[in-house]
């Protein structure tokens, strides 16, 4: 068991939760349906992932060194992704253009790409 995906994946699951909570109950009044959906987007995201790191966390089927980088990539992802998405909807509300960090998205997108790539790929090839 590796503890610190399993910790990580509970942190995660856990601000999901109350994120998900706060933005069904409390956004839908001082935003956009729109914006309320794309944050949802990035609860759902969040919490996939909180997930993923859960099930590899008790997964022993990685190299060390795979797990450091397929780790890395999941919450570097997802911190990009879904809390961009996240500051993003809640624009409106704040003094700060978070449109500014609009570009992070696609790029914590990709590294959740890439970590599931390099998981499929590593489950490939393993002998």
């Amino acid at each position: 068991m590796n503890k610190t995906f399993m910790l990580t994946g509970v942190i995660m699951g856990l601000l999901a939760i109350v994120l998900g909570a706060f933005g069904a109950h409390g956004l839908e009044k001082v935003v956009s349906p729109d914006a309320v959906d794309s944050f949802e987007t990035g609860v759902r995201y969040q919490m996939y992932h909180a997930l993923l790191l859960l099930i590899l966390g008790i997964w022993n089927g990685l190299e060390p060194k795979q797990n450091k980088i397929i780790y890395g990539f999941i919450l570097l992802g997802t911190i990009l992704f879904s809390f961009s998405i996240y500051f993003l909807a809640i624009d409106n509300l704040m003094t700060f253009d978070f449109k500014r960090i609009a570009f992070s998205t696609p790029i914590g997108g990709t590294l959740l790409i890439l970590a599931w790539g390099l998981l499929g790929y590593n489950i490939l090839t393993k002998k």
